[in-house]
């Protein structure tokens, strides 16, 4: 199954606006600040294109696992791979990957498949270990619900996204 690029890098971006939008004063910014102990001052000291920069590498990695987990046809090549290569062309397994890939290869391909793995993530992955490690630096319910449901929202468009670019 091809990798769609375009897709990871539109997804990757994702984190920023929703970041821009969740986090502004006006919806969820100050009940974050007063959560987490953040100051103006604190979020001003910051070198931003360095953290912005970083922000996007690590959000980029982030679209490229969720191109993988809520696209399932891309595990089934893996499966044949032996030694590091693929089956040789022409014999039974190339073909069966062929037909594999011709019939299903659009299957459960659609926006709102891959939110359904955004939640299911945020749910079962995201807040184990934010709401873990909110925890252990006593930071409280709306600390944790706060950046997880950041996240919720975040992942779920972001596997929408390379889940429904066929």
């Amino acid at each position: 199954m091809a990798f769609n690029f375009i897709a990871v890098l539109v997804a990757a971006l994702v984190p920023m606006l929703i970041g821009f939008l969740w986090y502004n004063p006006k919806l969820f910014g100050n009940a974050w600040m007063k959560a987490s102990g953040m100051t103006e001052e604190k979020i001003k000291s910051g070198n931003m294109a360095v953290i912005f920069g970083v922000s996007f590498l690590l959000s980029f990695l982030l679209a490229i696992y969720m191109n993988v987990l809520a696209i399932h046809q891309n595990g089934i090549d893996g499966i044949f791979v032996v030694n590091g290569e693929m089956p040789a062309a022409g014999s039974e397994e190339a073909i069966f990957l062929a037909d594999f890939h011709a019939k299903y290869d659009g299957l459960h391909r659609t926006f709102t498949h891959g939110v359904v793995h955004g939640i299911l993530t945020s749910i079962l992955f995201v807040l184990p270990i934010m709401g873990t490690n909110a925890l252990f630096e006593r930071k409280g319910w709306k600390y944790i619900l706060i950046n997880v449901g950041y996240w919720m929202v975040t992942i779920s468009i972001m596997a929408g996204i390379v889940c429904s670019w066929v």
